[in-house]
């Protein structure tokens, strides 16, 4: 037996969406619904099997049409037609009353009431032209409620998917190397639409043909559009351009692919007009389109308010650089302080506010690193707003070694522990100001080949300003083994011994008498060891770049203590500390 309760009961869950305004995004026509009941039997077709079907009600009442929306599947079991209900007169108004209320279609359930659709009621409804469905008693209205329940989300779950789909395109095609040109093609492939963008200057950015535009004319001008004269947009235009506030202006073309030409005014944070969107159809747009076209504007505005009256002090601040370098040297303190108060506009600073120079260097390549996703032009745009949100900064510049920027942060270890898990690794240079930032770059490149060869973000305040601090200990081991090699290789002992008067001597700047004295050794025994070292390791030591080169290496080899005079003859020879012909045991 059907119940309304049951019904109501069933559709619940979905009554939020069905009960929204008409301009929601999916829908289920009637064929549709039909289309997964085939158990129903169409006793009369009205022709209407592709118009919405808003959702499905049951009523036993006599006149329920105070009760329901238009566009709906009205459910009854025949009360209404026991009895008095059953005449032609009442039958028929009831059939009336149903069409004047827009009703979709009357689903006429058998049992309890009929074991057949009454012909009075299939005459009214043919009459109307009211689709009229049989529902068998097998088939509850709740089993009716629940499909149309699925296929209303179903329906929804799909639109939404490919509503994320397209906002994933259009939101790719801002970050291209021709954001509004790529903008548009992704547009018009997802709506059926030919689109135009004008500047405020009503000149023509750019342009998009949808897959049905209208025929364009054999030599047209690059400005026209598909189907109609450029000119005929102009009455269009100039309302866009002259008005103010969100607002869709209209018209209508006689041209294929034009009966339906909207305009959309991209306007500035202050209201005033940039330019404007103008699309053109022949068929109303769905909701779902709607919501495209809405997310496609919104993006346009964005772009044109960064182009025109987005920040305007980083391109102030680099047009006054490449035009006069020398003003930040020689230039007047007003013009200086001029430039300055653009700079900290670019960093989101002030004037008086510390500046640090960071570069980056790829050390790793992140799967989920957004800089290596896409073409190379939309990669590089990526990573640029990338780089200027993390260091909440303007001033970025993508180079051939990564990206160096100019921030007002300390680049904290969280900030930090980001860019590392994206694969790069930092200088972070010490804090300076505007006059010594071509210096702070200086001293940033400088470091550059420490994080390079020890994989690992260096800060510059943490850095010894020195050869050894600046070289680190992964190249300067490197450094060591490579130039010591000859050394290394010996017996523990011997290689240790040599070493150690290696280290001593250059540490007494290859004097003979100093080095014998540190070592305890005789001066003609330092003599013949550092020679043994030279021809060992190739090197003439009298040059000084070898010595510097020795000195710098042995910093990162764990050496010996220097050697203490030895205690016999004996230890000397076991040392190769022999003592020179002709000495006597006091020289010795």
């Amino acid at each position: 037996m059907h119940s309304d309760a049951v019904v109501r009961a069933a559709g619940t869950g979905a009554a939020a969406v069905t009960a929204e305004d008409p301009e929601r995004l999916g829908f289920v026509t009637l064929a549709q619904f039909l289309g997964q009941l085939p158990a129903l039997g169409v006793v009369h077709d009205g022709g209407n099997g592709q118009e919405r079907l808003r959702w499905v009600e049951p009523s036993e009442l006599e006149d329920p049409t105070p009760y329901l929306l238009d566009g709906e599947f009205l459910l009854t079991a025949g009360l209404p037609f026991v009895g008095e209900g059953g005449s032609e007169e009442a039958v028929d108004a009831y059939v009336q009353r149903l069409v004047q209320a827009r009703v979709g279609a009357l689903g006429f359930g058998l049992e309890p009431y009929f074991d057949a659709v009454p012909e009075a009621v299939v005459r009214a409804c043919r009459q109307h032209n009211l689709t009229l469905v049989a529902i068998p008693e097998s088939l509850p209205f709740a089993a009716l409620g629940l499909e149309f329940s699925r296929l209303l989300e179903s329906d929804n779950a799909a639109t939404f998917r490919q509503l994320a789909d397209t906002s994933r395109q259009l939101m790719r095609a801002v970050l291209s190397a021709r954001p509004e040109h790529e903008l548009l093609a992704a547009l018009v492939q997802r709506v059926p639409v030919w689109a135009v963008l004008v500047g405020a200057d009503g000149r023509v950015r750019a342009r998009g043909s949808g897959p049905s535009p209208g025929p364009r004319a054999a030599g047209a001008a690059a400005g026209t559009v598909p189907g109609v004269d450029s000119a005929d947009l102009q009455p269009l235009l100039a309302r866009l351009l002259a008005g103010s506030g969100p607002r869709v202006e209209m018209d209508s073309f006689d041209a294929a692919g034009s009966s339906l030409v909207f305009g959309y005014p991209l306007r500035s944070t202050r209201d005033a007009n940039l330019g404007a969107l103008i699309l053109g159809t022949d068929a109303p747009l769905t909701p779902a389109q709607n919501s495209v076209v809405s997310t496609a504007v919104g993006l346009l505005e964005l772009l044109v308010r960064q182009r025109i009256s987005g920040s305007l002090a980083p391109s102030q601040l680099a047009t006054a650089l490449l035009l006069h370098p020398e003003s930040v040297a020689s230039g007047s303190a007003r013009h200086v302080n001029g430039l300055k108060d653009l700079l900290a506009q670019s960093i989101s600073s002030t004037r008086s506010g510390q500046l640090r120079v960071v570069q980056g260097v790829r050390i790793d390549a992140a799967p989920d690193n957004p800089k290596t996703a896409g073409r190379p032009g939309e990669a590089s745009v990526r990573a640029l707003l990338e780089w200027r949100r993390l260091f909440d900064t303007k001033l970025v510049e993508l180079t051939e070694y990564g990206f160096a920027a100019i921030t007002r942060l300390k680049v904290d270890d969280a900030v930090l522990a980001e860019v590392e898990r994206l694969g790069w690794r930092l200088v972070i240079g010490s804090g300076t100001d505007f006059a010594n930032l071509p210096e702070a770059y200086r001293h940033a490149a400088s470091l550059r080949n420490r994080v390079l060869t020890s994989r690992r973000s260096v800060r510059a305040d943490d850095v010894t300003w020195s050869v050894a601090g600046l070289l680190g200990p992964a190249a300067g081991t490197l450094l060591a083994g490579r130039l010591l090699a000859p050394l290394l290789a010996l017996e523990p002992e011997r290689r240790d011994s040599l070493l150690g008067i290696l280290r001593a001597w250059l540490g007494e700047n290859g004097s003979w008498d100093a080095t014998a004295k540190a070592t305890g050794l005789h001066r003609n025994s330092v003599r013949r060891q550092i020679g043994i070292i030279a021809e060992l390791l190739g090197l003439d030591l009298n040059q000084a770049q070898a010595r510097a080169e020795l000195w710098i290496a042995l910093q990162y080899q764990d050496g010996p203590e220097m050697p203490g005079p030895p205690a016999s003859a004996e230890q000397a020879n076991a040392a190769g500390q022999t003592p020179a012909a002709g000495q006597t045991p006091q020289e010795r």
